[in-house]
């Protein structure tokens, strides 16, 4: 059965950084697509930054040069870095798993999804 578990999330000033983790488990880790989305409350669940199987990544434009997308495949977790945190950051981030074919921010490719990890930037 998988399973994706996040953790890191808490309550930042903006300016501030927060890493979240997810780890991985009941999969082949390596053979996916992995990816961190997030959710604010009123909007829509939007894509963040997804990684490849090869290493290669993505970002939404808004996040681009503040936030870093990792992966560690010997110990099956996902990260995000996150730096100078703004308000609008704030929202419930979600890992992704999917398959490799569709490694993108768009909301058809993950094939599952964590429980989430809420984000809070305070100004």
């Amino acid at each position: 059965q998988v399973q994706l578990v996040e953790s890191g999330g808490g309550s930042v000033q903006a300016g501030g950084s927060l890493r979240l983790s997810c780890a991985a488990s009941g999969y082949t880790y390596s053979s996916y697509c992995m990816g961190w989305f997030r959710q604010a409350p009123g909007k829509e669940r939007e894509g963040v930054a997804v990684i490849s199987r090869s290493g290669s990544t993505g970002y939404a434009d808004s996040v681009k040069g503040r936030f870093t997308i990792s992966q560690d495949n010997a110990k099956n977790t996902l990260y995000l870095q996150m730096n100078s945190l703004k308000p609008e950051d704030t929202a419930m981030y979600y890992c992704a798993a999917g398959q490799p074919d569709v490694c993108t921010l768009r909301l058809t490719m993950p094939d599952y999804w964590g429980q989430g990890t809420q984000v809070t930037v305070s100004s």
